[in-house]
């Protein structure tokens, strides 16, 4: 039995790196976890030589730290990871075919974008009580019908940096006509930065030479949101 003074003093630095993840998830939330330590908790278990997170790291580098990328890998593909077996590489491809399955029910709810309105309803659980910034792309066709909804990038309390590059990449691998970007504001302002204005519009500009269209960009506060497009800041 462990001693009394140790399980006092038992915190989440105490526990082995692989049960980190798990205690993170409970203490803080599902949201706050990385796609690696998410990654982690569905391998389970490493190796002797390695941790589930270092695994999880490992394999989530090999796909350019991308869940789209991630989302392609066969069978095949996991088994070449020294630490996985096929129970892990089951357990792996198993969860990814949910995540796009949940995915593809909630594209259904709005199959079309024609107004501010319905990239809120479709987006709003997507940014719903997040401690940081996120910052999400929306892919569409020539009917304006989503394709897929995609997060690009995580920040901070008071900012996330989008790279245009990955967002125009992503539109091109999905062959995407048109996009919507939107991203959050922890802080309840409303007001855009004169850092999301300049995105915005050199996101637009880029995207024009590539025939994508920008229909918008939404930020989210709280139960609120504001339409550059409605607002006719794009």
């Amino acid at each position: 039995m462990l001693p009394q003074d140790y399980i006092a003093r038992n915190t989440i630095k105490d526990w082995s790196e692989q049960d980190r993840p798990r205690e993170k998830l409970l203490q803080t939330g599902r949201k706050s976890l990385s796609d690696a330590e998410l990654l982690a908790i569905v391998l389970g278990s490493g190796s002797n030589n390695e941790s589930a997170l270092s695994l999880a790291q490992r394999i989530m580098a090999a796909a350019n730290n991308n869940l789209s990328s991630l989302s392609m890998v066969t069978y095949n593909d996991l088994l070449r990871f020294k630490g996985v077996g096929p129970a892990k590489a089951v357990n792996i491809l198993a969860v990814l075919e949910i995540a796009s399955r949940i995915n593809n029910t909630e594209l259904g709810d709005i199959v079309q974008i024609s107004c501010s309105a319905d990239i809120f309803k479709l987006m709003k659980k997507d940014f719903a009580e997040l401690p940081v910034e996120e910052f999400w792309l929306l892919l569409l066709n020539t009917a304006n019908r989503v394709i897929k909804k995609h997060r690009i990038a995580i920040g901070g309390v008071s900012g996330v940096v989008a790279d245009i590059k990955v967002i125009l990449k992503t539109a091109l691998d999905y062959s995407a006509s048109a996009i919507v970007v939107a991203h959050n504001h922890p802080s309840g302002n409303t007001v855009p930065s004169k850092q999301d204005i300049e995105l915005t519009h050199r996101l637009k500009d880029a995207a024009k030479l590539m025939d994508i269209t920008l229909l918008d960009h939404l930020i989210f506060c709280g139960g609120n949101y504001v339409s550059f497009a409605d607002d006719g800041i794009l």
